[in-house]
Parts: C-alpha cells; structure tokens; sequence
C-alpha cells in the first residue's frame, strides 16, 4: 500500500510551512492550498513559501475559505487532509474556519483521516482553563464536536508548550529571546511544562497520518527530556551562557494584576501561561506509552530542551541596541522596560545619559522594537519622578542623579520588580539597575 495524499491547509503559515516540509520529507505527494491573490495581498513571505514548495515538489491548490466548492474540490484530491490555521489570538484566530472544512470533507467522501488545527494543550483536558483563555479550547471542542458528528475519522495532535512561545523567553510571559542578566520566576518557578520543538511536531504529526494505531485519538507529544519546570529551562540557559541570572520572583496577583491593561488577545496569552505556570495544569498529565508519540516513534530524535536553546546563545546580543545623544558622554545605564501593550517583554536598550530635559529617540516617529513596543521619548531628570507625570503608555521615566538612575524608587544595585506603579500610571515598569 502506498503512502497517503496529504493536503495542508495554512501551509504557509508558522505550523504549516513544517508540515508542508515534513510530509514532503516522508514522502507523501503534497498538496498545498493555495488562496487566490485577493487574500494573499502583497504578503510577499508567503508568495515565496509557496514558490518553494512548488521547488520542492508540492502541488499548490488553488482554493479558499470564502469557496466551498473550491474547498470540496481541492479534498477530494487527497487521502488525508491537515489544517494548520492559526489558533493564535495574538496574531490571527482562525479555528472555527474548520467548521467550513469539516462540511467539505464530510461532502467529498474520500478522505481517510483530518488532523485539525491543534498542536497545543489538549483542548479536552482545559476545560477549566482561565478565562478569556478558555476561548481557544473551547473553539477546538466546538470543531472536534463537528468532526466527530459528521463521523469523519481524524487524529488530535497535542503538543502542548510550543518551543518558540516558551522556551525563547525561558517561560516568561511577553517575551520570545533569553536574557542574559534577569528572569522574571512566575511563581514558585517548580510547576512542570512540556516543551516541543515546532519541526518535531510536524515530524511526529505526519507520522500519525498512515498509523491506524492513532486513529480516532488523541496523540499526545511529551518527550520525557523537556518536561522541566522553568527553575529547570533557566538552569539549562545558564549552564549554556555559563553565566547564573538574577532571579525575580512574580506572584500570581502581581501577574493577574498587568490583564486589565492588556488587549484581549494578550490576555488570552496571558491567561495560558497563569494556567501552566501557576496552576500547574500540564505537571499533572499522565499519559500510557501508546498515546505518546515519543514512544509511538522512537526512531525520531527529537530536539531537547537544552538544544533548543543552544541556538538563541548567538543572538542575545541583538537584543540591546545602543543608543547615544550628541554633546553628552555621561553614565550607561540600562533600561527594562514594559507597557500595557505588551508585558514583561526583555531589555530592550542600553542608553547613553543626557542632561535634565526630554530628547526623542533616533528616527522619524521613534524607534521601533519587537512585538510593537515603539518609545518615542525617553524622560529623566535630577530629581525623582512622580507619578503625577501624564505619560503615553509607550514611553519610559529615568530619574538620574550623581550616581545611579532608578524608576521611581531608590536606586538599588539589584534588580527589582514594581507592580505598583503598573497600577498607577499608564506605563510600566519591569525593573532598575544602577548605572555603571
């Protein structure tokens, strides 16, 4: 019997573009769903992923969300089908499009197995997830009821923590690159995750597509290396940079605390991370060796935790770019800023102090950071700043005086975290060190 035909729906996208490479690497013929053009836009990254898979030997599919009947036709091409649209609120949320998929497949016929749109926390063990969290389990359940119900057979696939969401910031929430200096410890810091390279999850999905040992379940991925706690994925990092971090310990309220300034996406992030970091919902899972695909497929290596991280050791020092002001050589200081927009995100600049006064950053309309933090200004002067002080929710106070500069507090040389002030004024602050 030969291998099956495997449609990816998403395939340029985060999840989709691995599955695309993984099925072609195991030697399925690949369809891809192509949208026409007025979906596609000027989005020239996702152009050039499909000339690649093409290169690479994928058929691209033209079909859409918005034509069934292009949706019926395209899966009656294949043997299974695998749907890789964003369940992300941060980027764009796009799980119950599947219902329109589910009645596709259902009308075809032919199609052997559906692997929907999972790879995170198994959607049927959150169903006391924190709200407004909740939203993407329950949009998963809504979509595994109408698979079930059009008697389709499929295969969940849980991944649970996604590599590059959580290990790249070493656990902590709004943040993608590992510090070199402080971490923020949500908690205790001893709760467990499951941390999962996104190319071993294609791997590992691809493999379920022709195993009748993984019909109609849910497959979980587990690799017994990467269940750590994040004391655990920190002492690895620091075992890499050979350097230990100063540790901030954040407590529950003073997370929670940081929600109400968040859009809603955020706070659905936001909402995952209380659950697996303060709750401890994944130190808890028990899974049998044949619901597990490290077990299921032994012949894969799979990424570890430590290997993981070896490749973000290169690029930490991109992550504070130097800025300077002219006529002013005075003290360095490092900034770790937050704002409602986006919390607890990394140090983001080591500065050049200037006198008393307000100076904007270099470039028109300030300077642009990851994750769409821009600072327009920087604030300081020779005396404490107040709270009283009308600020934009993207800039920052530094209060500098002969020999230290701090955030509305007594300059310490420890790093320190306030809460308070997030609850105080329309920025944020994550934490002050002393200059140098």
């Amino acid at each position: 019997m030969g291998k099956s035909k495997v449609l990816i729906i998403g395939g340029t996208g985060y999840m989709g573009k691995r599955l695309v490479k993984a099925s072609l690497a195991q030697g399925h013929e690949t369809y891809v769903m192509q949208r026409p053009d007025t979906e596609i836009g000027v989005d020239i990254d996702k152009v050039e992923t499909l000339i690649s898979f093409k290169k690479q030997g994928a058929h691209l599919v033209p079909a859409s969300f918005e034509d069934y009947k292009s949706l019926v036709e395209a899966v009656k091409l294949v043997d299974i089908v695998i749907c890789a649209v964003s369940g992300v609120h941060i980027r764009s949320h796009s799980i119950l499009l599947q219902l329109k998929l589910v009645e596709a497949i259902k009308e075809a016929g032919n199609v052997k197995r559906y692997i929907p749109s999972e790879f995170g926390m198994d959607a049927e063990k959150m169903k006391n997830a924190m709200e407004p969290g909740k939203v993407t389990f329950d949009d998963k359940m809504v979509v595994r009821k109408a698979i079930e119900e059009a008697g389709i057979p499929f295969t969940y696939v849980s991944a649970n923590c996604i590599a590059a969401y959580w290990l790249g910031g070493l656990c902590q929430f709004g943040k993608i690159l590992p510090p070199r200096d402080h971490v923020i410890i949500h908690g205790d810091g001893n709760l467990k995750g499951i941390y999962v390279n996104e190319d071993d999850i294609a791997t590992y999905t691809i493999k379920t597509i022709d195993d009748p040992r993984t019909l109609n379940k849910t497959i979980y991925i587990c690799p017994p290396e990467n269940i750590l706690s994040q004391r655990e994925v920190v002492q690895k990092w620091e075992k890499l940079i050979g350097k230990e971090l100063h540790k901030i310990t954040l407590s529950k309220d003073d997370f929670l605390a940081s929600k109400k300034a968040l859009d809603f996406g955020q706070q659905v992030g936001l909402s995952h991370y209380h659950d697996i970091l303060y709750e401890g919902f994944l130190t808890s899972l028990k899974i049998g060796d044949e619901d597990e695909a490290s077990k299921l497929y032994p012949e894969v290596k799979y990424t570890t935790v430590e290997e993981y991280l070896e490749q973000y050791n290169t690029l930490t020092s991109l992550i504070r770019p130097s800025f300077s002001f002219p006529n002013h050589t005075d003290r360095q200081c490092k900034i770790f800023n937050t704002t409602p927009a986006s919390p607890l995100l990394p140090e983001i600049a080591s500065v050049t102090q200037t006198p008393i006064g307000r100076y904007p950053f270099p470039g028109a309309g300030g300077t642009k950071f990851s994750r769409g933090l821009t600072i327009h200004s920087i604030y300081y002067s020779d005396t404490p700043a107040t709270n009283q002080m009308d600020l934009p929710s993207s800039e920052v106070i530094i209060h500098v005086s002969e020999s230290k500069t701090n955030f509305l507090h007594p300059c310490s040389d420890q790093l320190l975290l306030f809460p308070d002030w997030r609850r105080r004024t329309a920025c944020t602050v994550q934490g002050t060190q002393s200059c140098k």
